[in-house]
């Protein structure tokens, strides 16, 4: 049997741990695939052939996005350049739909070059979330790609009503063999609060400040652990000095299961973070800041009431959120007093999170996206 090639494109941190996943699960499946692309070390480590490495380069909001357009304009011609020489069977677009959508339809474009030679499989890993701020693209996905891949149980129907024709599957969601044992820690004595600052530049920057004063309020009559987990040394050196208090803080660079199974509390950034503070059922206070110019395009075009992802699962604010302006010192400690100390409460948010957990699906995501991904190179192609 010839080699497959499938090429891979994640542009942050939790891509590149879901691409590094999945290329795993496609050696186990057929051990005739190659995997190229772009992504970080995660997925450099499980094989893949790495062009150009986006995590390094990650940024979130629209504004953001914008003052880096050269740069990404750049990375866009050359991956589909390096596309266009290589000719991929499948190409995996994971999660990063500011740069990947486009890129689909690029491909589109490309491929009508090669009429009747070369039409790759496009496939969408993690849906972007236009229930939350973009319906009509909808159309634009189902044009553009050959599959959607969903982490979440409510997002099949929703695709279905609107754009039926696009196959979508729910595979579950990765966190579920990712950590197979969430069962909390025997609570702290005094209390353990962790901190979950974000894993960009700008996060650590923006986010740091609220929180440390957050603390400085919550030490003030209470006896407190606290510790914080960054995924890497730079931004663990950021974080120092952008808050010198940090020093007296437990710092841990990764292993956040474990500092999350010791957490009677948690204060986390808004994003993917919050699954995993919601699949160790700990209660949790979430916060996001942005540019003002983000927050203000970000405000017109949302619309759900929740941003954090178990509330939007549950349909119900089981964490706290602090956004852009509310994300003070004051309002988070007031938040986490409550949370730790409110009679009962901490019972309650774990129920909730039992409820949220029940419906992320059961282990093998991986496996399941990867036998999707070789059934679509499996399928007939009209050329």
């Amino acid at each position: 049997m010839s080699t497959r090639q499938v090429m891979l494109l994640a542009g942050e941190a939790s891509g590149d741990t879901l691409g590094a996943e999945l290329t795993e699960a496609l050696a186990a499946a057929d051990s005739n695939i190659d995997c190229f692309g772009a992504g970080g070390s995660k997925m450099r480590q499980a094989g893949v052939d790495i062009q150009i490495d986006l995590t390094e380069h990650a940024v979130i909001g629209i504004w953001e996005a914008l003052r880096n357009y050269g740069k990404f304009k750049r990375f866009f011609d050359q991956l589909l350049a390096i596309a266009e020489a290589r000719k991929p069977d499948a190409v995996v677009l994971i999660d990063n739909p500011g740069f990947n959508l486009r890129f689909a339809a690029a491909l589109q474009d490309l491929a009508h070059q090669y009429v009747g030679q070369w039409r790759p499989r496009i496939i969408q890993y993690i849906s972007p979330q236009l229930w939350a701020w973009h319906e009509s693209r909808a159309y634009e996905i189902a044009r553009d790609i050959d599959l959607l891949l969903s982490i979440f149980p409510f997002e099949k129907d929703w695709f279905a009503a609107r754009v039926p024709y696009l196959e979508v599957e729910f595979i579950g969601h990765p966190i579920v063999d990712r950590y197979p044992d969430p069962s909390p820690g025997k609570p702290g004595n005094p209390p353990n609060l962790l901190i979950l600052p974000g894993s960009r530049e700008k996060e650590i920057t923006r986010h740091l400040p609220p929180i440390a004063a957050a603390i400085d309020l919550l030490r003030d009559g209470n006896e407190l652990n606290i510790s914080m987990v960054l995924p890497n040394e730079n931004l663990a050196e950021l974080a120092k000095s952008v808050s010198p208090g940090v020093a007296g803080w437990s710092l841990e660079v990764g292993n956040i299961a474990a500092a999350l199974k010791k957490a009677d509390l948690a204060i986390a950034s808004s994003g993917t973070v919050t699954m995993e503070c919601a699949w160790f059922r700990v209660p949790t206070v979430v916060l996001y800041k942005t540019s003002w110019p983000t927050y203000a395009l970000g405000r017109w075009f949302i619309n759900i009431p929740h941003i954090a992802m178990p509330n939007v699962l549950s349909g119900r604010e089981i964490f706290p959120e602090f956004i852009q302006g509310e994300a003070t010192g004051k309002n988070l400690a007031r938040a986490a007093e409550r949370l730790l100390f409110g009679e009962g409460t901490q019972d309650k948010i774990r129920g909730e999170l039992d409820e949220v957990a029940g419906t992320l699906g059961e282990k093998g995501a991986a496996g399941r996206a990867a036998n999707a991904v070789i059934a679509q190179m499996d399928k007939p192609m009209h050329l």
